[in-house]
């Protein structure tokens, strides 16, 4: 039941983090505080299909 996802940076929409979850738990998209390096600091990052 564990999927793969890519976790995306909103502001600046660079693909930092790849990471799985559970499908019967979280039905939605995941969205995480994560660190991007380009920007250097903490931002919200979404889930998207992975490639």
């Amino acid at each position: 039941m564990r999927v793969q996802v890519t976790l995306e940076c909103t502001e600046s929409g660079d693909r930092n983090y790849i990471t799985s979850k559970n499908k019967k738990n979280d039905e939605g998209r995941i969205e995480m505080m994560k660190y991007s390096p380009r920007l250097k600091k903490h931002t919200l990052h979404r889930e998207t299909k992975s490639k």
